[in-house]
C-alpha cells in the first residue's frame, strides 16, 4: 500500500492572527495546534518564524536548587 502524502496547508492571515491570539493567552502549545488543525511540530516553527514565544517553550532561568 502506497504511502498517503499530504502537501503542507499555507498560513492565511487569520491563522497567524489566532496564533499570536492564542500565544498572548498562554494557551499550551498542544491546545494551539489543534485549534489551528495544524500539527504541534508545524506550529512551533512558525511562531519561531514570526520570533512568537509558545506557553512551555521558555527555559527557566532559575537555577536548579536540591533541597539536602
Amino acid at each position: 500500500m502506497a504511502k498517503k502524502t499530504t502537501k503542507p496547508r499555507p498560513w492565511t492571515k487569520d491563522d497567524i492572527q489566532m496564533l499570536k491570539t492564542l500565544v498572548r493567552e498562554k494557551t499550551k502549545t498542544s491546545v494551539v495546534a489543534r485549534k489551528l488543525k495544524r500539527s504541534p511540530t508545524a506550529t512551533r516553527q512558525k511562531a519561531s518564524a514570526l520570533d512568537v514565544k509558545l506557553a512551555g517553550s521558555q527555559k527557566s532561568t532559575k537555577p536548579n536548587r536540591r533541597r539536602v
